[in-house]
């Protein structure tokens, strides 16, 4: 095995692991403090922060492992969510409900950092590992790390419902802080300080980008990543728990299959795409055209619940075919980020990229406690099309792609 695969290995390995405890804590702590009694927004404020230190993160995150390596930005990661687990397991049910949204807020924000940059670590090892020119290549290995990591994170949902039905809050929390410390070891021992580095340190004022083609696709990413999270976060969930009375293991169970089935078609976007784009990589034209497809697909769902159609079969048909659509675009977007990013600065554009991508989940986790509070679910999938609409219009403004070579090899088997 050569060193660069073997890098890969690494860093795909420990962002795999990584993804199952975060899905995992997500539903902790949706689940666990719904069950308290607290209200939408209240549970959409628990995540607040998460999202908007990704925002500061990846800006931060991206020039320091330009100047350092990805590997310390990927130990800081590991390390920071060994902390928030930590600290989350000490919450008293005792104290006030103010203090107690603080405080899950503020542990919360740890975890934000630690994902934020654990996921720029490992997306901007590719760039660097794969030959620069090799376009097969790269959208290949986008689409897998990509689509295997949301499949995982669908896992860590299941074993989020499961480990609070087993295990208690505390000890699903406890158990595992010490997988991640696992995790951590291996990283140390394993993997090469030097990855990632830049040839040249750039300075701070590097972390904005000032590529057109990256700026304008930062902004299709976050109104992308808030059209799903506007339902995923705090909408759909609760209404599955209190209006359909699912059980935890149930609503956990449902967004695993969705997660794993979205990563799945993201895993297999090169072969799906190839029948339409003629085994060319994808341009900003299939961004285009699968945002205003992504609303579109959307508004079925507001609509045949209007019009009295069984809600549990509308909403879970209408979700899987919202997957199947997001994933796709998603996985053009990962491509075309790299494809506009220059390889000696790909951390930093990586980091700027996914800055947009946390702003989009910050604005659709607020909208989803918000919309969901104020008209029910419905409502919340009404602002998931509008924001989907807004997607796929902003990527009609994306400049070309200048490489040209095909993609007819990424057949995404692996």
């Amino acid at each position: 095995m050569s060193i660069g695969i073997r890098n890969y290995a690494i860093v795909t390995a420990t962002y795999w692991a990584f993804t199952i405890t975060d899905g995992a804590l997500r539903l902790l702590v949706l689940l666990h403090f719904h069950e308290l009694g607290y209200t939408p927004v209240q549970l959409a404020f628990l995540f607040l922060l998460y999202e908007f230190f990704g925002i500061v993160t990846n800006l931060v995150g991206g020039w320091l492992a330009a100047r350092t390596g990805l590997r310390l930005t990927l130990v800081l990661g590991l390390a920071l969510q060994v902390v928030a687990l930590g600290m989350l397991a000490l919450l008293n049910r005792e104290w006030n409900m103010a203090t107690s949204v603080g405080y899950v807020m503020g542990c919360q924000a740890l975890s934000g950092i630690a994902k934020d940059l654990t996921k720029m670590s490992a997306k901007s090892a590719i760039k660097v590992l794969v030959p620069t020119g090799d376009d097969s290549a790269l959208f290949k290995w986008v689409a897998f790390l990509t689509g295997s990591k949301n499949a995982l994170k669908g896992a860590g949902f299941f074993v989020g419902g499961l480990l609070l039905s087993t295990l208690g809050f505390r000890g699903a929390l406890a158990a595992m802080a010490i997988a991640v410390c696992g995790v951590l070891v291996f990283v140390l021992v394993s993997l090469p300080a030097s990855v990632g580095q830049a040839k040249a340190k750039p300075a701070f004022k590097g972390i904005l980008s000032n590529s057109p083609g990256i700026n304008r696709l930062s902004l299709a990413r976050m109104a992308l990543f808030a059209a799903r999270d506007v339902w995923f976060v705090v909408s759909v969930p609760i209404f599955l728990s209190s209006v359909l009375g699912w059980t935890f293991t149930q609503v956990g169970g449902f967004l695993a299959l969705w997660v794993i089935g979205y990563g799945g078609v993201q895993s297999l976007s090169p072969i799906v795409l190839a029948r339409i784009t003629n085994g060319r990589a994808p341009g900003p034209s299939m961004a285009m055209t699968l945002g205003i497809a992504l609303a579109g697909v959307t508004a079925l769902i507001p609509i045949g619940l209007q019009l009295g159609a069984p809600p549990a079969w509308t909403m879970l048909g209408g979700l899987g075919l919202f997957g199947i659509v997001f994933a796709l675009n998603s996985a053009v977007h990962s491509y075309l980020v790299l494809a506009y990013s220059e390889a000696d600065r790909v951390s930093l554009s990586v980091g700027f990229y996914y800055t947009a991508n946390a702003a989009g989940r910050l604005i659709g986790t607020l909208l989803s406690g918000v919309l969901y509070q104020q008209a029910g679910v419905t409502a919340s999938l009404w602002g998931a099309v509008v924001l989907a609409g807004a997607a796929g219009v902003g990527a009609f403004f994306l400049p070309p792609v200048e490489s040209t070579a095909s993609w007819a090899a990424a057949k995404g088997d692996d």
